[in-house]
């Protein structure tokens, strides 16, 4: 059964445009612009919502326009609705209260450090549910919640992340013969997997879901997912040394550590050089031609330190490391994953977002042009910094279904067919990519279409 975002607020918005919807129309316009109106106030705010959806729902059945529809697309007008209702209310009731952006604030705070030295083990997840690679898709899932501004879109993004585990874990228990996981070990993951997704606003997006999706529709399933994700965020909040099995003296070293550490990159990314005495360099040089050159081979062992100056042990003139490609793609994805306006950038490249059933023959020309300037551009990068090994194709991307178990369902295929295979170097980037993808009106959107989809959209171009 398909109730694909696109279709339902395209139909809503279709039928809204006819004449006869003229009285459905008022109430709408007339009740934002009452509510706008009014003093911010969440409870009430969510109520009055609430309020509105339950008696335009009713409208809706009532209403000749929606004569004779099935319950789907009663449903779907009902979640067209709310898209278009809080698209337009969100920047009024989104994160608008203070005590909401400060618990944002420290959630982004708390998940910033303890994700540097959490581990698998200090939430006892047995060793067989542990898969970190595969971890990396719920995250992502996650992580992109921020991208959307209705509340089913926001709730599908948990709802994935979700999904993502729930099946990682039931393949892990059939392969190695144990019983069904329960929500004991579901949790444990899902607390692991936001601590290192640490979306921003996650306590501001998780209210915003409960206050303004359709009540009718965050039950079931849905309900079970949201209710595990709040008490994963409540566990976050109020994460110490017990809550972790560690010793109160080790985590508050972990904790200072971090702190140091954040505290140390945030410095050195806004330091000024050094000043640079060009006797010495030229003293040195002359001791060693052969440093520099070694200097500039080398490279960081540790991709999170952000040091980019070597120092030798002889000399107190610090060198500047050529960054590899590797390096440099993971600083800008990192920097632009972290960029609420990272989408803008990227609107002049049409195809990003797009899916293969929205290419036409006429494309394929463009398309195949700027791939091998992507590629000709990419490795002439790649062979300038002396990086032999990088390649457009250095991952390989094993089929969905075998990684996760996962249905082609509404909500768990947006972005999935993605490599749980990325190499380390790459993975900013590829993180950046997947974030990225999930642009656009529906969520849910299908971005793998399937072979024979795109086939009979071609022979219909052609014909």
């Amino acid at each position: 059964m398909e109730n694909n975002m696109d279709v339902s607020i395209h139909d809503f918005l279709e039928r809204m445009r006819k004449p006869s919807a003229g009285d459905l129309v008022k109430s709408i316009k007339s009740f934002i612009v009452s509510f706008l109106n009014n003093e911010p106030d969440p409870e009430k705010d969510s109520a009055a919502v609430q309020d509105f959806f339950f008696k335009m729902e009713a409208a809706f059945r009532a209403h000749p326009l929606w004569s004779g529809c099935s319950e789907d697309e009663l449903d779907s007008a009902g979640d067209g609705l709310e898209k278009y209702v809080m698209t337009k209310l969100f920047p009024r009731v989104f994160a608008s209260n203070t005590e909401d952006v400060i618990s944002d604030e420290k959630l982004f705070q708390k998940m910033s450090l303890v994700q540097q030295f959490i581990s698998p083990e200090y939430l006892d997840i047995k060793p067989t549910f542990q898969n970190e690679t595969s971890w990396l898709l719920a995250q992502k899932e996650l992580q992109k919640i921020n991208m959307y501004k209705a509340p089913r879109d926001k709730l599908v993004c948990v709802l994935n992340c979700c999904k993502v585990i729930n099946n990682l874990l039931l393949n892990a228990s059939i392969a190695s013969n144990e019983n069904t996981p329960g929500a004991d070990e579901f949790l444990p993951v899902l607390i692991y997997v936001t601590i290192k997704a640490n979306p921003p606003q996650l306590h501001s997006n998780l209210l915003y879901i409960q206050r303004y999706r359709r009540e009718s529709k965050l039950v079931g399933e849905a309900a079970y997912f949201f209710t595990n994700i709040l008490s994963a965020e409540s566990f976050i909040s109020n994460i110490d040394a017990k809550s972790l099995s560690m010793d109160e003296a080790e985590f508050e070293k972990n904790m200072e550590s971090a702190r140091a550490r954040i505290s140390g990159l945030s410095s050195q990314s806004t330091a000024p050089p050094p000043p640079r005495d060009d006797s010495t360099v030229h003293k040195t040089q002359m001791l060693n031609p052969k440093r520099e050159t070694t200097l500039f081979q080398s490279r960081s062992s540790d991709s999170l330190s952000g040091t980019s100056d070597i120092l030798n042990a002889n000399s107190e003139v610090p060198m500047k490391k050529v960054e590899s490609i590797s390096d440099l793609e993971s600083k800008g994805a990192a920097t632009l994953l972290k960029d609420t306006e990272a989408s803008k950038i990227f609107q002049e490249y049409p195809y990003l977002f797009g899916s293969a059933g929205d290419l036409r023959v006429r494309d394929v020309e463009g398309l195949l042009n700027s791939y091998k300037q992507l590629v000709f551009k990419y490795v002439c990068l790649s062979k300038g910094l002396g990086d032999a090994t990088t390649s457009l194709a250095s991952s390989s991307t094993p089929p969905l279904q075998a990684l996760s178990g996962f249905d082609t369902s509404k909500e768990s295929e947006d972005y999935m067919a993605s490599s749980s295979d990325v190499k380390e170097t790459d993975r900013s980037v590829d993180d950046l990519v997947r974030a990225l993808q999930g642009e656009g009106e529906a969520v849910d959107k299908v971005l793998d279409v399937k072979q024979e989809e795109y086939t009979a959209v071609l022979a219909e171009e052609q014909t």
